[in-house]
């Protein structure tokens, strides 16, 4: 159990037989009456973000994730099969539990599964991950100045808006939570 005055960003707590992290919280003491704890709970499951406010002191149960380093082998129509780093066992998981992080891992790349009582709930995607650019229009002497954008294709398929002086065969760094270009490699 966990009271609600020691939530913390990252604490992860099981509540109405779901399980939720805590993304966001706040201690309030209004002038009269008994303070509460509001915060903002991302459903691990769905994803979807809920709003709660708790009394203080509040007890509520707390979930253990355990983060396993997997690798990513190959990927078959609907699903992923990855390959645990510490005991080279192989699982599958369906592209469909992954959501939109799938189109940024290629085969080789290392993500955490979130295992939760014996059950894959997620999967934590990196940050920031080096893609190669295969398709890309070139760029003309010139359209520099205007700082406009084309699109890119990348060796995962991913297709993303990059500055126009980026040619194709060249490494980008990726930001996975927004799907946006942060620099050559």
């Amino acid at each position: 159990m966990i009271s609600s005055n020691d939530f913390r960003n990252g604490n992860s707590i099981e509540l109405d037989g779901d399980i939720f992290t805590v993304t966001d919280f706040q201690h309030v003491k209004p002038g009269k009456g008994n303070a509460f704890v509001r915060t903002k709970l991302k459903n691990i499951r769905t994803g979807l973000t809920l709003e709660k406010t708790f009394r203080a002191g509040e007890k509520v149960k707390s979930a253990y994730i355990e983060n396993k380093p997997m690798q990513l082998l190959y990927t078959s129509d609907d699903e992923a099969v990855f390959m645990d780093m510490n005991t080279f066992d192989q699982i599958n998981i369906g592209i469909d539990k992954m959501g939109d992080g799938m189109k940024w891992l290629k085969e080789g790349s290392e993500i955490n599964v979130q295992i939760y009582e014996g059950e894959i709930v997620g999967v934590d995607i990196p940050n920031f991950v080096e893609l190669k650019v295969e398709f890309t229009e070139p760029g003309h002497k010139g359209d520099t100045a205007t700082g406009g954008t084309k699109p890119a294709t990348l060796e995962t398929g991913a297709v993303i808006q990059v500055p126009l002086f980026v040619d194709m065969g060249e490494k980008l760094q990726i930001d996975t939570r927004t799907g946006t270009y942060l620099k050559r490699v």
